[in-house]
């Protein structure tokens, strides 16, 4: 693989339990100020603890000012595209543009069911991801949105109001079919945690998001790619994702940009939240900055 030139940005995933909402809150600032460019909130809305992803990032944008929000990844099968990208630009306006989309076709079909949404799989999930991203896409842009197919019937929606940056669209994706939507369509992959999709198994999906984005006429380095990291900063390795010093997190993140092609991370620290955001922020990601500038620059 290859390092795609793309500027580096960093993030942190915030836990939407309605017990942690405090903590929560407290992490958000906190991330915003030690320089972070995004916050990501996973969106699982059939779990009873969590609270609903888009109201606890207005509720979050209300409380910060600069960091941007994407959520990690919104269920497309529980939130038609046309709310959803109202939702979407509606918060772009309200927060100067700080909002991006992460969506999914839907990973959990029985919980989709159990909230009464239409548990889509296989190809009909498929082909309903890529026409929603187009749905989503035309309406962001303002005008009239429609589509009728077998999976939407949008018979004429006057989209708008039309966001004040461009609300990005990054797709959750790990298997063929959804990767080579992701190359035609989206801007940006969205991979699960590493300990689903491991460093090794990257360069493949990687490849399949090339040919699809160079078959479709577009060029690979237009894609963003976001790795969600779970793991730990500490001493010690051994343990669920990527765990170690502050050595370790600085050549792997590097080596991950370099070889592998992404250009965000965002972390899940697995312990004591508020310590590992601060070892994040003031040393790991400086000293990764620095060396893939070098790499970049041959030095």
């Amino acid at each position: 693989m290859t390092d795609y030139g793309r500027p580096l940005s960093f993030g942190l995933s915030l836990d939407p339990a309605a017990g942690s909402l405090d903590r929560t809150r407290h992490l958000a600032r906190l991330a915003e100020a030690h320089g972070l460019e995004h916050l990501a909130v996973q969106d699982h809305p059939y779990q009873p603890g969590h609270l609903d992803s888009w109201t606890l990032i207005s509720h979050l944008a209300a409380a910060t000012e600069r960091i941007s929000f994407f959520t990690d990844v919104a269920d497309l099968q529980l939130r038609p595209p046309t709310m959803l990208a109202k939702a979407a630009a509606s918060l772009s306006v309200l927060t100067d543009g700080r909002i991006h989309l992460g969506v999914g076709g839907g990973a959990f079909p029985e919980a989709i069911a159990s909230m009464g949404g239409l548990p889509r799989r296989g190809e009909q999930m498929v082909a309903f991801t890529e026409e929603s991203l187009g749905i989503m896409r035309r309406a962001l842009a303002g005008g009239t949105v429609r589509m009728q197919s077998p999976h939407h019937s949008v018979t004429g929606y006057r989209a708008g109001p039309v966001p004040p940056k461009p609300v990005e669209l990054w797709l959750g994706a790990q298997k063929r079919k959804m990767l080579t939507v992701t190359g035609r369509s989206a801007d940006g992959w969205i991979s699960p945690l590493n300990i689903y999709v491991p460093p090794h198994e990257v360069p493949s999906r990687q490849e399949i998001i090339d040919a699809a984005a160079t078959a479709a006429g577009r060029t690979p380095e237009s894609i963003r790619r976001i790795y969600n990291v779970i793991g730990a900063i500490v001493p010690a390795q051994g343990g669920q994702g990527l765990v170690g010093d502050v050595r370790r997190w600085v050549d792997a993140l590097t080596e991950w940009t370099v070889l592998l092609g992404f250009d965000t991370f965002v972390f899940w620290p697995v312990t004591d939240p508020e310590n590992q955001l601060a070892l994040f922020a003031s040393e790991v990601v400086p000293a990764v900055r620095e060396a893939v500038d070098a790499a970049r620059n041959g030095r």
